[in-house]
Protein backbone atom coordinates (compact mmCIF):
# COMPACT_ATOMS: atom_id res chain seq x y z
CA UNK A 1 0.00 0.00 0.00
CA UNK A 2 1.25 3.46 -0.91
CA UNK A 3 0.11 6.44 1.12
CA UNK A 4 0.94 9.81 -0.41
CA UNK A 5 1.66 12.69 1.92
CA UNK A 6 3.75 15.82 2.01
CA UNK A 7 5.28 16.46 5.40
CA UNK A 8 8.63 17.04 7.00
CA UNK A 9 9.95 13.79 8.46
CA UNK A 10 9.39 13.27 12.16
CA UNK A 11 12.02 11.69 14.43
CA UNK A 12 10.70 8.15 13.87
CA UNK A 13 10.82 8.61 10.10
CA UNK A 14 14.30 10.16 10.26
CA UNK A 15 15.54 7.11 12.19
CA UNK A 16 14.05 4.82 9.52
CA UNK A 17 15.57 6.93 6.73
CA UNK A 18 19.00 6.78 8.42
CA UNK A 19 18.67 2.99 8.50
CA UNK A 20 17.50 2.85 4.87
CA UNK A 21 20.30 4.97 3.40
CA UNK A 22 23.02 4.06 5.88
CA UNK A 23 23.99 7.62 6.79
CA UNK A 24 22.71 10.89 8.18
CA UNK A 25 20.24 12.30 5.63
CA UNK A 26 20.87 15.73 4.12
CA UNK A 27 18.64 17.92 2.00
CA UNK A 28 15.26 16.36 2.77
CA UNK A 29 12.26 18.65 2.29
CA UNK A 30 9.50 16.11 2.92
CA UNK A 31 8.38 12.51 3.03
CA UNK A 32 6.04 12.23 0.04
CA UNK A 33 5.05 8.56 0.20
CA UNK A 34 5.04 5.85 2.84
CA UNK A 35 3.87 2.26 3.04
CA UNK A 36 1.08 0.79 5.17
CA UNK A 37 3.46 0.47 8.14
CA UNK A 38 4.46 4.14 7.98
CA UNK A 39 7.90 3.44 6.52
CA UNK A 40 9.04 6.21 4.17
CA UNK A 41 9.11 5.21 0.49
CA UNK A 42 9.96 8.49 -1.24
CA UNK A 43 11.64 11.69 -0.08
CA UNK A 44 11.32 15.06 -1.75
CA UNK A 45 14.76 16.62 -1.81
CA UNK A 46 15.94 20.22 -1.80
CA UNK A 47 17.25 21.56 -5.11
CA UNK A 48 20.43 22.86 -3.48
CA UNK A 49 22.23 20.59 -1.02
CA UNK A 50 25.39 21.91 0.60
CA UNK A 51 25.36 24.75 -1.96
CA UNK A 52 25.43 22.44 -4.99
CA UNK A 53 22.57 21.56 -7.35
CA UNK A 54 20.78 18.34 -6.48
CA UNK A 55 18.68 17.48 -9.54
CA UNK A 56 16.98 14.44 -7.97
CA UNK A 57 13.70 15.80 -6.63
CA UNK A 58 12.20 12.45 -5.57
CA UNK A 59 14.50 9.98 -3.84
CA UNK A 60 13.37 6.36 -3.47
CA UNK A 61 14.42 5.23 0.00
CA UNK A 62 12.36 2.02 0.39
CA UNK A 63 14.57 -1.05 0.68
CA UNK A 64 11.74 -3.27 -0.57
CA UNK A 65 11.15 -1.20 -3.70
CA UNK A 66 14.87 -0.79 -4.35
CA UNK A 67 15.31 -4.59 -4.34
CA UNK A 68 12.37 -5.21 -6.68
CA UNK A 69 13.46 -2.50 -9.11
CA UNK A 70 17.08 -3.67 -9.03
CA UNK A 71 15.89 -7.12 -10.17
CA UNK A 72 14.15 -5.49 -13.13
CA UNK A 73 17.24 -3.47 -14.00
CA UNK A 74 19.39 -6.61 -13.84
CA UNK A 75 16.92 -8.37 -16.15
CA UNK A 76 17.43 -5.70 -18.84
CA UNK A 77 14.17 -3.80 -18.44
CA UNK A 78 15.87 -0.42 -18.98
CA UNK A 79 17.12 -1.46 -22.43
CA UNK A 80 13.67 -2.87 -23.20
CA UNK A 81 12.02 0.41 -22.21
CA UNK A 82 14.48 2.51 -24.20
CA UNK A 83 13.80 0.36 -27.29
CA UNK A 84 10.05 0.81 -26.76
CA UNK A 85 10.47 4.56 -26.40
CA UNK A 86 12.43 4.69 -29.66
CA UNK A 87 9.73 2.72 -31.49
CA UNK A 88 6.56 4.19 -29.98
CA UNK A 89 6.07 7.96 -30.45
CA UNK A 90 3.04 8.01 -28.12
CA UNK A 91 4.99 6.34 -25.30
CA UNK A 92 7.88 8.76 -25.94
CA UNK A 93 5.47 11.71 -25.73
CA UNK A 94 4.13 10.39 -22.40
CA UNK A 95 7.68 9.97 -21.15
CA UNK A 96 8.57 13.51 -22.20
CA UNK A 97 5.55 14.76 -20.22
CA UNK A 98 6.94 12.84 -17.22
CA UNK A 99 10.16 14.86 -17.44
CA UNK A 100 8.21 18.09 -17.87
CA UNK A 101 6.12 17.24 -14.79
CA UNK A 102 9.29 16.54 -12.80
CA UNK A 103 10.86 19.89 -13.76
CA UNK A 104 7.61 21.73 -13.00
CA UNK A 105 7.36 20.08 -9.59
CA UNK A 106 11.00 20.87 -8.83
CA UNK A 107 10.36 24.59 -9.44
CA UNK A 108 6.98 24.51 -7.71
CA UNK A 109 8.47 23.24 -4.45
CA UNK A 110 11.59 25.42 -4.60
CA UNK A 111 11.29 28.36 -2.17
CA UNK A 112 11.79 31.84 -3.66
CA UNK A 113 15.07 32.41 -1.80
CA UNK A 114 16.45 29.13 -3.19
CA UNK A 115 15.27 30.07 -6.70
CA UNK A 116 17.17 33.34 -6.36
CA UNK A 117 20.30 31.50 -5.17
CA UNK A 118 20.00 28.94 -8.01
CA UNK A 119 19.78 31.78 -10.54
CA UNK A 120 22.61 33.73 -8.89
CA UNK A 121 24.89 30.69 -9.11
CA UNK A 122 23.86 29.94 -12.70
CA UNK A 123 22.25 26.58 -11.92
CA UNK A 124 18.81 27.54 -13.25
CA UNK A 125 19.42 26.17 -16.76
CA UNK A 126 20.64 22.87 -15.34
CA UNK A 127 17.60 22.52 -13.07
CA UNK A 128 15.21 23.46 -15.89
CA UNK A 129 16.73 21.04 -18.41
CA UNK A 130 17.38 18.01 -16.22
CA UNK A 131 14.39 15.73 -15.99
CA UNK A 132 13.58 12.73 -13.82
CA UNK A 133 16.50 11.99 -11.51
CA UNK A 134 18.65 14.62 -13.22
CA UNK A 135 18.53 12.96 -16.65
CA UNK A 136 19.85 15.26 -19.38
CA UNK A 137 18.87 13.04 -22.34
CA UNK A 138 15.10 12.69 -22.11
CA UNK A 139 15.12 9.65 -24.42
CA UNK A 140 17.04 7.58 -21.85
CA UNK A 141 15.58 5.86 -18.80
CA UNK A 142 18.87 5.45 -16.89
CA UNK A 143 17.39 4.30 -13.54
CA UNK A 144 14.11 2.65 -12.60
CA UNK A 145 14.43 3.83 -9.00
CA UNK A 146 14.13 7.52 -9.89
CA UNK A 147 11.33 6.82 -12.36
CA UNK A 148 9.35 4.86 -9.78
CA UNK A 149 9.90 7.45 -7.05
CA UNK A 150 8.44 10.08 -9.37
CA UNK A 151 5.58 7.72 -10.28
CA UNK A 152 4.58 7.49 -6.62
CA UNK A 153 4.49 11.31 -6.30
CA UNK A 154 3.78 12.62 -9.79
CA UNK A 155 3.00 11.62 -13.34
CA UNK A 156 5.50 9.10 -14.70
CA UNK A 157 4.96 6.92 -17.77
CA UNK A 158 7.73 4.47 -16.85
CA UNK A 159 6.31 3.94 -13.35
CA UNK A 160 2.84 3.30 -14.78
CA UNK A 161 4.32 0.81 -17.24
CA UNK A 162 6.14 -0.98 -14.39
CA UNK A 163 2.90 -1.27 -12.41
CA UNK A 164 1.10 -2.68 -15.47
CA UNK A 165 3.79 -5.21 -16.41
CA UNK A 166 5.42 -6.02 -13.07
CA UNK A 167 2.72 -5.87 -10.38
CA UNK A 168 5.07 -7.59 -7.92
CA UNK A 169 6.87 -4.27 -7.46
CA UNK A 170 3.92 -2.52 -5.79
CA UNK A 171 2.81 -5.82 -4.21
CA UNK A 172 6.03 -6.00 -2.17
CA UNK A 173 4.73 -3.23 0.10
CA UNK A 174 2.73 -3.84 3.27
Amino acid sequence: MVITLDQAPDERQLALIREQIGREPRGIDAVTAEDGEGTPLVLRMQSLVDGAPFPTLYWLCSDRLKIELSHLEAAGVIKQLEAMLAEDPEFMAEYRRSHEDYVAQRWHYMPDDVKAEVERRGYDTLLKERGVGGIANWTQVRCLHTQYAHHLCGDNAIGRWIDEHYPQVAACLP
